[in-house]
């Protein structure tokens, strides 16, 4: 009988530390954050990196960590949606206001992965046109199609003056 390998790992997520010392080699971040810290914001989209559901910030980038293996990110300072407004005093984080303020959501399921997302790319200085955004945005996927809002919102915490289109003067 083989038995899996393990390892001991400490995760850093949302300022505390979390020892997990028996943590099976193969397991993703996001189901270490999941089913080990029960951590549940992030969702299991499609557990390819292709719809960015899971996306958290690891030493301030943006990873997709269903991708990820936990034992990679030993030591590293994980930021997730639960952790997101720590450090902006009390209540919401500005991105998440800014969601809710322009309906940048409809099921809500992709909205933990966006906003850590536009988390990433307002720290990356990615924000500079709407068309930026949606570039750097273009890895969360959004099955309800609430993507003008969802770039609304991010352009107005970045402050980035959105173009108006024909149908909006």
């Amino acid at each position: 009988m083989t038995t899996t390998p393990t390892v001991s790992v400490t995760l850093h997520v949302n300022g505390e530390a979390f020892s997990l010392p028996a943590l099976d080699s193969r397991t993703t971040l996001l189901d270490a954050l999941r089913e080990h810290l029960k951590l549940t914001g992030s969702k299991k989209g499609c557990g390819l990196g292709m719809c960015g559901a899971c996306t958290v910030l690891a030493d301030g980038r943006r990873i997709k960590s269903c991708l990820a293996l936990a034992a990679l990110y030993d030591d590293k300072e994980i930021t997730t949606i639960e952790g997101l407004a720590r450090g902006s005093g009390a209540g919401l984080h500005p991105l998440q206001q800014a969601f809710i303020d322009h309906d940048g959501f409809q099921c809500g399921y992709c909205t933990p992965g966006q906003i850590m997302s536009a988390a990433g790319l307002l720290r990356e200085g990615h924000a500079g046109s709407a068309d930026e955004i949606r570039e750097f945005m273009s890895g969360n996927l959004c099955r309800c199609g609430a993507y003008s809002n969802i770039v609304a919102a991010i352009a107005e915490v970045a402050e980035t003056p959105l173009e108006s289109g024909p149908d909006e003067e």
